[in-house]
């Protein structure tokens, strides 16, 4: 019977996204090829000094994301600090300086990594003006350079890409911020919390006393779900009842982590005047979705042992009002987004069921990715792929009328090879440096051994990817990993954008090409196979042999 309803699910998330697909992409699509600016958006812009008007270099671009994204670490760290003395701070010390930064660098790349339990010490100041408003902002961002980089595609000959002020202005005011006000609704008429009571005593049926928290949940659970953000508002995330109540809540949550991602591909076909280039992105994307969730599904259906046998499945670290279906679903879709938010124990799941939201992460979370990073993403795929067709050929490789020359090139192996070495590097200087393995051993893993690896392995994986996600049974907040992982984030967000953008500046310069009958038809299924098969080989393979020390050696004992 959970087969029966977990078949159902999946065919009615299929439904809703391409019931979106097409009118949610071409709304995005306006949004940033409008030139008209909203009264509110031209007030805004004449407080902060804007020339709305007047487009920027890919250089100039980058200055604004970076000085932006610095000003939204320093306002969190600084919240953080100061937290006892803001109002509605429930009590609550300011926040060290370790787990501070670790928590501002988190929210500011769209990770949302918490190596604490929200809470226990974060009031609703903080929240609301430090995190909530970072959900917003920094998914705002990622859109603003994925469509930068659509513009280089698009334009022949310029030496602009956009504005970033007026690409984040209006990815926020006239998408993320109805958008989340709608969700926020459902979400409340679905029984998830919105108050501002603090902590309230109650007497349990035994007799005993508990401490239940409250909070504004709904607005933010909105944003860090539409916004492929992921922190919780509490510490188990969306598998909190206040969070996330029913199985419709969070099949609610699902969809809202796809609609955005799912739909990008068609913003980018619009705007670069062939709709058809966006079904084959879709399509890849897809094609990796649905291939994770069934194998992921079929692992914690099939499980392990004796007692897993008896119970269906591996509900061990699952709610049973989800069931093992609905939290693969779930699962699945947060680290192939970059949302990072759990309705289950990725920890709890089988070893090599475990292993699948790290590769989700590992494939570079384009599948279909967060908001704008997992399209740029699989943008950078593509080039590549087209280059390695041009050789397989003998042609000068082209896409959609550009040429991919030496520059290009050398941006998206850059691009490519900037995660995987925070992530192993990351996770070798934990093993290799005698005072960090002396921590990671003795105070962060609970559980040694491969599994040990493999939560150290994860956690590198999640911040280097701005997932957030992790394994649970790691404790993170270590001056090592606050800092280390901190690092990853910064870097693991920042420097691709600034390649991506580099890269979008390159092609914008140039001129158009005409099609040849020696052009690849880079929307027929040849190339969807092809990208595919590039995805694969650059990115999850890079890691084949570290996972063969964890998850892998784990699952086949």
């Amino acid at each position: 019977m959970e087969i029966f309803f977990g078949i159902l699910q999946f065919l009615l998330l299929a439904l809703i996204l391409v019931v979106l697909y097409r009118p949610l992409g071409d709304y995005m699509a306006r949004i940033y090829t409008a030139t008209t600016h909203l009264r509110v958006e031209r007030l805004f812009y004449r407080l902060t000094g804007v020339a709305e008007d007047t487009e920027q270099s890919w250089r100039a671009y980058l200055r604004s994301v970076l000085w932006f994204s610095a000003m939204g670490v320093l306002l969190v760290y600084v919240l953080q600090r100061f937290q006892s003395v803001l109002p509605y701070s429930l009590g609550l010390p300011a926040v060290p300086e370790g787990l501070a930064f670790n928590t501002a660098v988190s929210f500011v790349t769209n990770t949302n990594w918490q190596s604490y339990s929200p809470e226990l010490t974060l009031g609703y100041t903080v929240q609301l003006a430090g995190l909530a408003v970072q959900n917003f902002v920094s998914a705002a961002v990622g859109i603003a350079v994925a469509v930068a980089l659509i513009r280089g595609f698009a334009r022949k000959g310029s030496g602009t890409i956009g504005n970033f002020w007026v690409d984040l202005t209006r990815g926020t005011l006239r998408l993320l911020l109805p958008v989340a006000l709608v969700s926020a609704v459902v979400l409340l008429a679905g029984g998830v919390i919105q108050n501002l009571n603090g902590f309230t005593e109650v007497t349990t049926l035994s007799g005993g006393t508990q401490t239940l928290p409250g909070g504004p949940v709904a607005s933010q659970e909105a944003i860090k779900l539409l916004g492929t953000n992921g922190g919780g508002f509490f510490n188990t995330n969306s598998s909190h009842p206040f969070e996330n109540p029913t199985a419709w809540t969070s099949f609610f949550q699902v969809v809202l982590m796809l609609m955005i991602p799912f739909s990008l591909p068609r913003t980018f076909g619009r705007m670069v005047g062939d709709k058809k280039q966006g079904y084959a992105i879709a399509a890849v994307m897809a094609t990796f979705y649905v291939a994770s969730l069934l194998i992921l599904s079929g692992l914690e259906l099939a499980g392990n042992g004796t007692a897993t046998a008896l119970a269906g499945g591996a509900m061990e670290g699952k709610e049973q009002r989800f069931g093992i279906l609905g939290s693969t679903l779930f699962g699945t879709t947060s680290t192939l987004t970059s949302t990072g938010a759990v309705n289950s124990m990725h920890d709890s799941y089988t070893a090599l069921g475990g292993m699948l939201p790290m590769l989700n992460m590992m494939l570079g979370e384009v599948a279909p990715g967060g908001v704008g990073s997992g399209l740029y993403g699989m943008l950078v795929l593509a080039i590549i792929a087209v280059f390695v067709a041009g050789l397989l050929v003998g042609r000068t490789p082209e896409y959609l009328g550009k040429k991919i020359n030496p520059r290009e090139i050398k941006l998206a192996s850059l691009y490519i090879l900037v995660v995987p070495v925070l992530i192993l590097g990351g996770t070798a200087l934990s093993f290799a440096i005698p005072a960090l393995a002396e921590s990671v051993t003795g105070t962060s893993i609970w559980n040694p051994g491969n599994h040990g690896l493999s939560e150290v392995l994860y956690a590198f994986t999640s911040a280097a990817n701005n997932n957030g996600s992790a394994f649970a049974g790691l404790t993170a907040n270590t001056p090592w990993l606050n800092t280390a992982l901190g690092v990853a984030m910064l870097l693991g967000r920042f420097i691709p954008i600034a390649l991506v953008l580099a890269l979008a500046g390159s092609l914008a310069a140039q001129e158009k090409i005409p099609e040849t009958a020696g052009t690849l038809r880079t929307h027929k299924p040849l190339f969807v196979g092809l990208l595919v098969g590039v995805t694969l080989i650059v990115t999850a393979l890079t890691y084949f042999p570290v996972l063969t020390l964890g998850p892998l050696a784990e699952g086949l004992l």
